[in-house]
């Protein structure tokens, strides 16, 4: 019987080599992985939990001042607003829902609770600011929503039989009552006011746009929404622009 005798060509060959070259390869690496010194080993390796936590930390910083998008933008939109002016209740939610289509763009909040929409205007802004104090950027932001959505206007509060909401544990519903029933909120909202009323802003709402690039602002009075909006950053930013106080003609709700 004749033997058929099956030689390997010169390719399968090599082959076998670069199999066994790489087989060696990887056997070594684990052994060199395995006793490998542990503390330099985590010293090598990214903490992908400590990064995500620095990013969400960045993302959503404390506050007061309680700011809504972008913490990094190059503009900010200061509002000064009444917790119980008609205009800003209609222009608040508008503002944003604009803010949320910038990348570039933040809305802060400056209290200016005027004097003919009080007791109700400073009760508002007391709650939302002990909102914000328990739950942070985003309780402010749902208490200011819920507040909108619910008074009256005009100074009139909310109805009778409508009350706050209790949010939370016992315990952060407890913050938020001892927050309420402390001095430190009314202070710091009469303090905005002031500070407002001394740059000549006596109107709700009044808009102060900020450019960090070029620590330049303007002051705007009214509810400026959209293109005129972009016009006004715009503006603020050009290298060619010397104002740093403007009015635009936009109605204001101002002190009757």
């Amino acid at each position: 019987m004749t033997r058929i005798l099956f030689r390997p060509s010169p390719g399968d060959r090599r082959r076998r080599r670069w199999l066994m070259f790489t087989a060696v390869a990887v056997v070594l690496g684990l052994i060199a992985w395995l006793f490998y010194p542990t503390a330099e080993r985590q010293a090598t390796t990214p903490n992908v939990l400590s990064e995500t936590k620095t990013t969400a930390a960045t993302e959503q910083p404390s506050g007061p001042p309680w700011r809504y998008g972008n913490p990094d933008a190059r503009f900010t939109v200061i509002v000064h607003a009444d917790l119980e002016c008609p205009f800003c209740q209609s222009y608040t939610p508008a503002l944003r829902q604009w803010i949320d289509t910038q990348t570039d763009v933040n809305l802060q909040w400056q209290h200016l609770p005027l004097p003919i929409h009080e007791p109700a205007a400073t009760q508002h802004a007391i709650w939302a600011e002990c909102m914000g104090e328990t739950f942070g950027q985003s309780g402010f932001w749902d208490a200011v929503a819920w507040i909108y959505a619910h008074t009256r206007g005009d100074g009139q509060g909310l109805p009778p039989d409508v009350a706050y909401p209790a949010q939370g544990s016992p315990e952060q519903q407890q913050r938020v009552s001892a927050c309420v029933s402390g001095a430190q909120p009314a202070a710091m909202i009469s303090a905005q006011a002031q500070e407002a009323m001394q740059a000549g802003i006596n109107a709700t709402p009044s808009l102060r746009l900020i450019d960090h690039a070029s620590e330049r602002s303007m002051t705007l009075t009214g509810p400026v929404t959209g293109d005129a909006l972009l016009s006004a950053l715009d503006l603020l930013a050009s290298p060619d622009t010397a104002t740093s106080e403007s009015s635009a003609d936009a109605v204001g709700d101002r002190p009757r």
